[in-house]
């Protein structure tokens, strides 16, 4: 082999290796990403942009970090409310990187450390929540797991919790048929107030409708020729007319007045004397001598 060959050669393995060496120097960073180096374990200060980005090969190692939210479902965890109601609540978190640098060097894999503390928060909410306040007031629940999860993440693991949703809430068959009574009592309630409210407001426009007719007498005649017409309207073969109930009132009085009067004339009550007996009569003088005469 001759020198010019032997030059060649090295040459050529020269150029490979800079061709290694370079290929092995480019990394690729996306828009949505970021990049954190480290040169022998220690952190570079400068994040690396989007875009062709140089690294010292085996020397500098680079982590691309996602700044995308995240969407994490958090499993159903079992809790107890303050009300000693036994149920399973699962919920979805939304969040994403601000800090990059803090979410590769403070906390190891932070997806994981997210769902962990969700988890906890999530049981630790519902357990100071009552029943009622979990069902229809969602909106403080979720916020009070935002602030929960948040606090924990943002300044040490440079995470920003976007968003707390609780999904589904299971209850025990026992629990839901148990609402669903209270639900319906309390409908029923609601119905005999609302037509006792109705009664009340009928019976006070009929005593007002009643006193303007008792200041017009000819009103009340009125009112029955109109009920006449309306009744006459429908087609059927019955008419219904109303009676006064004055005129009843009045024929009750003479059927008690009559009634009176038979039973005093059979039952009177003075009782009959009888005639008196007569004096006896004096005896007369000739009887009388004789008697004492014998005597």
């Amino acid at each position: 082999m001759t020198l010019s060959q032997l030059l060649g050669i090295v040459f050529l393995l020269i150029v490979v290796v800079a061709f290694v060496l370079a290929v092995s120097s480019v990394r690729l960073v996306q828009q949505y990403q970021r990049g954190v180096v480290l040169r022998f374990g220690r952190l570079l200060p400068v994040v690396r942009a989007p875009g062709l980005r140089f690294i010292v090969p085996f020397v500098d190692r680079m982590t691309r970090v996602s700044m995308q939210t995240v969407v994490m479902d958090i499993p159903a965890q079992g809790a107890i409310t303050s009300d000693n109601v036994t149920l399973k609540v699962d919920a979805v978190v939304y969040f994403r990187v601000v800090d990059p640098v803090k979410a590769i060097i403070n906390v190891e894999r932070y997806k994981v450390a997210v769902s962990q503390v969700a988890q906890t928060s999530l049981r630790a909410v519902i357990g100071r929540a009552d029943l009622d306040t979990l069902l229809s007031n969602r909106d403080e629940i979720n916020a009070e797991l935002k602030a929960v999860i948040d606090g924990p993440t943002e300044q040490p693991w440079g995470l920003h919790i976007e968003r707390v949703e609780v999904k589904d809430v299971a209850l025990p068959d026992e629990m839901k048929r148990s609402m669903s009574r209270q639900a319906e009592a309390e409908r029923g309630r609601r119905a005999r107030v609302i037509a006792a409210e109705g009664e009340f407001q009928a019976s006070a426009k009929l005593a007002e409708a009643a006193r303007a007719m008792a200041e017009t007498p000819g009103a009340l005649q009125l009112r029955l020729l109109q009920t006449v017409v309306d009744v006459s309207a429908e087609k059927n073969s019955t008419l219904v007319m109303p009676f006064p109930v004055e005129l009843l009132r009045f024929f009750e009085k003479a059927t008690t007045a009559l009634a009176d009067t038979a039973t005093a004339a059979q039952n009177p009550t003075t009782p009959a004397v009888g005639p008196l007996p007569a004096p006896a009569a004096p005896a007369p003088n000739g009887a009388t001598r004789t008697d004492e005469a014998l005597r």
